[in-house]
């Protein structure tokens, strides 16, 4: 079994997505509007940007930690289809090597094409296949190319790592409705 393998194993460990309920519904996706609210405050050619995707994935609050050879990563959002919100989504991330520390951070991953959106709700993205992350700040919206791959804007909220890295991040959809 490959690192990258192991990985995301660690990552995916656990049970399958599931839906919030009740008031956690509610809350999740009120944290995905505010946080993408803050998102375009900070970079205001963003909203530009995401009318072009296919489809984008908001995840308010995602947590990091890592000790020693192991860490992970896992957050909640709302996946949204032309600006509407369609289904809720979960990002877990695995990794092995020398890794020490915890931090919080929201991130939003920018589908280009509609290939990238049927991969995600069919349960095989990997972010970190394609992906190029960009820190968010004023103008990194107008820099990101949506060619084949995703875009991944992390905005860290709090907390001390030696870095964010979005490879091997796997992301679980389930509908709305589900």
């Amino acid at each position: 079994m490959s690192i990258r393998s192991i990985a995301l194993v660690l990552g995916a460990a656990g049970c399958a997505t599931t839906a919030p309920q009740g008031t956690a519904r509610h809350d999740l996706m009120q944290s995905a509007n505010a946080t993408l609210g803050e998102m375009e405050t900070r970079d205001p050619g963003l909203p530009s940007l995401l009318d072009t995707a296919q489809a984008y994935a908001v995840f308010p609050d995602v947590g990091a930690a890592g000790a020693l050879v192991a860490g992970g990563a896992y957050g909640k959002g709302i996946l949204y289809e032309h600006g509407v919100p369609t289904g809720y989504v979960e990002l877990r991330q695995g990794s092995i090597g020398l890794e020490l520390g915890g931090q919080t951070f929201a991130e939003l991953v920018v589908l280009s094409s509609q290939d990238e959106v049927d991969r995600l709700k069919a349960g095989s993205f990997d972010v970190g296949a394609s992906a190029s992350a960009v820190a968010l700040k004023a103008g990194a919206a107008a820099t990101a190319r949506l060619q084949p791959g995703s875009t991944a804007f992390v905005m860290p909220r709090g907390g001390l790592m030696a870095g964010i890295s979005v490879h091997g991040q796997q992301i679980q959809y389930r509908p709305l409705s589900g």
